[in-house]
């Protein structure tokens, strides 16, 4: 089991959004369901929180923990007023506590180290969600709610969702659990049937560029329109790329596919051999995440003809047209489950990154020829 600060996550799921009570933008419907159950008096013991990575998951589920934490469970203080919404000030010393993982009615269990290695487990173990049923057992820390965050539900190994299936069929009283999840489909039936699920959807683009803008100040207009573009809704996803040069890589690569069908194959070995160095693994993720959403792009662009899809880099529209003329819809979709099973199959054997790179240009080129 592992602590975590308000708003944050291993992952960066919802990094972007600030640790302050700013409001979620686009999600006030979440927060009114959420705010109805507490004035109700009947909050559930599980709330399955899920949608895209990077719309604010995380962010959501430690905003109504630390209001829990505040307010309790009653819909109104002791004057009789109810709260007008989730927020909580950012002075009160809940949000203190909060924030730096110091609230002991408050966990989070999420992914952890490696014993030995920086690496994280690829898991949420089983002996992690031990704790979590220890830590239900015990007596509040401060006499009102005990409330866990599992970020994500989607990294419980088998034996860790059993584990939790158990608490989630006996459920502690005056115990909260919100479970965060990128694809719920991976979950059991049974811990969805047992949680409210509340999804969250893709934020509208102004609102996208509106984060990116007053997270990264100093990003000039072309390229927080770029970002805006490439996150297709998620702020996270937005915020994560402006830091790995995710613009950049996405113009290299629809610059290199436009050569097409004659790949410039110097400027295709250049790009391998830098993302095949040792310090290229990072860009190598990027961009295997890049080729996926171009080509995912491409083919919806030829699915929905006469649709509004804004270029994300100059000439990316031509090309997909160009492309478009030449190969299949079904052929592109092929194109990148190939991809992707290259490159599962290169971790996990170990082979060279440079190759993988190679393989999806000649699978690119000679879906396009043929």
């Amino acid at each position: 089991m592992a602590t975590a600060a308000a708003g944050t996550d291993a992952e960066g799921d919802d990094a972007w959004h600030p640790r302050a009570a700013a409001d979620l933008i686009g999600h006030a419907e979440a927060e009114r369901q959420l705010l109805r159950a507490h004035e109700a008096g009947r909050i559930p013991h599980a709330w399955l929180i899920d949608g895209p990575r990077g719309v604010g998951k995380a962010t959501l589920a430690y905003r109504f923990a630390r209001f829990l934490l505040r307010h309790g469970g009653t819909g109104a203080d002791l004057f009789g007023a109810a709260p007008a919404g989730l927020a909580v000030d950012p002075d009160d010393p809940v949000f203190h506590r909060v924030a730096a993982a110091g609230h002991g009615d408050l966990v989070t269990v999420t992914r952890t180290k490696r014993e030995r290695s920086d690496e994280l487990s690829p898991f949420i173990r089983v002996d992690q969600i031990r704790d979590l049923v220890h830590f239900f057992n015990l007596t509040s820390a401060e006499g009102g709610w005990r409330v866990a965050v599992i970020d994500a539900a989607d990294d419980l190994n088998a034996n860790a969702e059993n584990a939790l299936l158990k608490l989630l069929e006996e459920p502690p009283a005056r115990g909260l659990l919100l479970l965060v999840s990128h694809s719920p489909g991976r979950l059991l039936p049974t811990t969805r049937s047992r949680c409210r699920r509340l999804t969250l959807k893709p934020l509208a683009a102004a609102d996208v560029a509106a984060i990116v803008r007053a997270r990264l100040s100093d990003l000039d207009p072309d390229e927080v329109a770029a970002l805006t573009v490439l996150a297709e809704g998620s702020p996270g996803r937005a915020i994560a790329l402006a830091g790995q040069g995710g613009v950049a890589v996405y113009r290299e690569l629809v610059a290199l596919a436009g050569t097409l069908p004659d790949l410039n194959y110097d400027r295709v070995h250049q790009l391998s051999d830098r993302l095949n160095r040792r310090d290229g693994e990072a860009q190598y993720r990027v961009w295997l995440d890049l080729i996926g959403l171009w080509l995912t792009r491409t083919v919806r662009r030829g699915a929905l003809p006469g649709a509004d899809m804004p270029e994300a880099v100059p000439g990316e529209g031509a090309l997909a047209e160009r492309l478009l003329a030449g190969a299949t819809l079904d052929r592109l979709v092929d194109l990148w489950e190939k991809i992707s099973r290259l490159a599962a199959r290169a971790d996990a054997v170990h082979l060279e990154r440079k190759q993988v790179v190679l393989n999806a240009f000649l699978s690119l080129e000679d879906a396009v020829r043929r």
